[in-house]
């Protein structure tokens, strides 16, 4: 998901999203600890698109007040 895609989508849907992303973030490190994994590289890229998410949905937050 790009930088642009993260902006368009409604707060609703990027709660949802994170969500959706906190849980496969959560499965694939629990994966990693008893097995590896074919990328590792996958768990950074996992964290960092939940802070990105994050950030947006603090920036509105902080807008609307």
């Amino acid at each position: 998901m790009k930088p642009e895609e993260i902006k368009e989508m409604t707060t609703a849907d990027l709660r949802e999203r994170l969500e959706q992303m906190q849980k496969e973030y959560r499965q694939l490190v629990a994966t990693h600890a008893v097995s590896t994994i074919d990328n590792p590289a996958q768990i950074t890229k996992n964290r960092r698109m939940i802070a990105r998410v994050l950030t947006e949905l603090r920036a509105r937050e902080l807008a609307s007040k």
